[in-house]
């Protein structure tokens, strides 16, 4: 039973993953509405307030009324969400509204839900089967944007149609994989978790650590992927299609394998050593980006850091506050996502301004480096939890 519960877990992630194929839609967007890098991001950026604010509560809803109803809830919504941003066409505040706000409330709802329900089922293995878990999050978005790449350029699709296209399939997948999420026989409906308080845990010395990482970790990979197509010189669109995918494999990929990573290293080494090969990744940037080999090859690395991203501190969560209390601490320690959500934005307004994208890649890496110093001075904190 528990490896159904697997499948279907990748399956969920698979499609509620798709967010991070928008890049494949910016420069069409842009063509037909006019609209410059900056303002096309508004959804990606909406969305990643919209989704981790709505987790925050996610992990109280999914302790009362169970990981079944959350996912099928939440997929009905991400769904309709797609559904809606088709009609962009009309006016871009439907793609807004549509993939930032209805699409986000959706993710945010069943996210977590894979991740609570894998560890609870596979308590031995926090950290690979976290990453198994949500591998699909980041794999899924290869699929999509390769398909939708495909519809655009070849079927002569507008990117809204494709939009809507998604929308219903999306709706469909998740609500059918989402009716396989339960908990072990026995499992109790209430934990102790919900005697955390919110105080409690944001007071943590180790949840601000984990919280200061993990925003810098996100900036960086978010404002990577939603530009991606726009780093390299001059790549045709089928190259920047090809790095989007390649970005989200190697999501997908580095979610597994920094998972597998955590079950055999201390908490403190396995994210200083993510921060640390991001960091470097981007400090080099500025002589990888000037060719298209050069752009793939960013896109892979930076992808594969980026996915551990969303693995680590939550295997980290488990490890320090316990299993049961996962739903719940990732819930807030997961809405570093909301400040981070302006990096995509603000990397797209100053390319507007400077014609360039280096100096935000030099400035993420220096932030990355930041929370390595303090990762470091603070990795006896972070170990002490070590099972």
């Amino acid at each position: 039973m528990r490896y159904l519960v697997l499948v279907c877990a990748v399956l969920m992630q698979m499609c509620l993953g798709a967010t991070y194929s928008w890049s494949v839609y910016v420069q069409p967007i842009k063509e037909l509405t006019g609209l410059l890098q900056g303002p096309v991001q508004l959804p990606f950026t909406v969305f990643y307030f919209v989704f981790p604010a709505v987790m925050i509560s996610a992990g109280n809803w999914l302790e009362r009324f169970g990981p079944r109803v959350c996912a099928v809830t939440g997929g009905c919504l991400f769904g309709v969400g797609w559904l809606v941003a088709g009609f962009g066409k009309v006016h871009f505040a439907f793609t807004v509204i549509g993939i930032g706000v209805i699409a986000g409330v959706g993710v945010g709802l069943a996210y977590i839900v894979p991740i609570a329900t894998g560890i609870r089922w596979f308590p031995n293995n926090k950290g690979l089967v976290t990453g198994v878990a949500v591998a699909g999050f980041g794999g899924g978005a290869a699929l999509v944007s390769q398909i939708g790449g495909y519809l655009m350029q070849k079927v002569g699709f507008s990117p809204f149609s494709v939009l809507h296209v998604f929308g219903a399939a999306f709706g469909g997948i998740v609500s059918i994989a989402g009716m396989g999420m339960r908990n072990p026989e026995g499992y109790p409906k209430t934990v102790s978790a919900s005697s955390l308080s919110y105080r409690d845990i944001l007071g943590h010395p180790c949840f601000q650590v984990l919280y200061a990482a993990m925003f810098t970790g996100l900036c960086a990979g978010f404002a990577i992927n939603a530009n991606l197509k726009e780093l390299g010189k001059a790549v045709s669109f089928q190259t920047g299609v090809v790095a989007v995918s390649i970005f989200a494999a190697a999501n997908a990929a580095g979610r597994i394998g920094w998972g597998a990573c955590m079950d055999r290293m201390r908490t403190s080494l396995t994210l200083r050593a993510n921060l640390l090969f991001q960091a470097l990744t981007l400090f080099l940037s500025p002589v990888l980006l000037q060719s298209a080999s050069g752009l793939l090859v960013v896109a892979g690395v930076c992808g594969f850091n980026y996915g551990g991203v969303l693995v680590l501190y939550a295997a980290s969560t488990a490890r320090i506050w316990g299993a049961q209390a996962v739903g719940r601490v990732y819930g807030a320690l997961f809405s570093a996502n909301i400040p981070a959500a302006l990096a995509p934005l603000l990397a797209g307004m100053l390319y507007d301004r400077t014609g360039s994208f280096l100096p935000s890649m030099v400035l993420l890496a220096v932030l990355l480096c930041a929370a390595f110093a303090l990762t470091t001075a603070r990795s006896a904190l972070l170990d002490d939890h070590h099972s």
